[in-house]
């Protein structure tokens, strides 16, 4: 059974994200040509979470402190958006320099806490790269964190099978070592153009 995130459902809960970014971004900075991704530093929170690893272990976002994290909310049932932007992800962390990986995270935070256990999440996340976490809870905080990043996230009526869709932002949010907002990667950025802004991320008081 395949599922999938209705387009007219997905794009009118995507609409809070992109109507907030689209007035803050474009009212306050413009395009910033020295990065690809949308600079969103000081407009958006520090990064904070106490969520599920896939050992079933309680973890929080200042434990992570020290390395680059990109967040990005999806479920592993997704038939396009999540495979692609996590295959796209890895490959811009596997092309940086080896060092620059190691201080690079990817955080799959799952917005389907009702499948995905953290079994299914670990297989999950290490079909792709062994660089991306993934992460789970209960949906009122799940709900607190994408409120918190302006997005959130929403579930069709199952079938007669219990299958159910689950629509959600594709954005993908970048946060620097100290967990500070940085930038915001849109889903039409390259693998390549993504690598370049981790890079010079990365690079920053190293």
């Amino acid at each position: 059974m395949s599922f999938h995130c209705p387009a007219n459902l997905r794009s009118w809960l995507q609409l809070p994200l992109l109507l907030a970014t689209t007035f803050l971004l474009g009212g306050c900075l413009g395009e910033d040509a020295s990065w690809h991704g949308k600079d969103i530093q000081g407009l958006m929170p520090e990064l904070a979470f106490e969520l599920t690893d896939t050992s079933g272990e309680t973890i929080r976002a200042e434990e992570l402190d020290g390395q680059i994290r990109l967040l990005f909310f999806g479920f592993t049932s997704c038939p396009d958006v999540c495979p692609t932007t996590l295959q796209k992800l890895s490959q811009a962390i596997k092309a940086m320099p080896s060092e620059m990986q190691s201080q690079t995270l990817a955080l799959f935070v799952s917005v389907d806490p009702e499948r995905d256990t953290p079994e299914r999440l670990a297989s999950y996340v290490d079909f792709f790269d062994k660089r991306i976490v993934g992460l789970t809870g209960d949906e009122p905080a799940l709900r607190e964190l994408a409120k918190r990043y302006r997005t959130t996230f929403g579930y069709d009526e199952p079938d007669a099978d219990g299958n159910y869709a689950v629509s959600h932002s594709s954005a993908v949010y970048v946060f620097d070592r100290e967990g500070k907002a940085r930038l915001l990667l849109r889903p039409n950025l390259s693998a390549d153009e993504i690598r370049q802004d981790l890079v010079a991320l990365a690079g920053e008081n190293s």
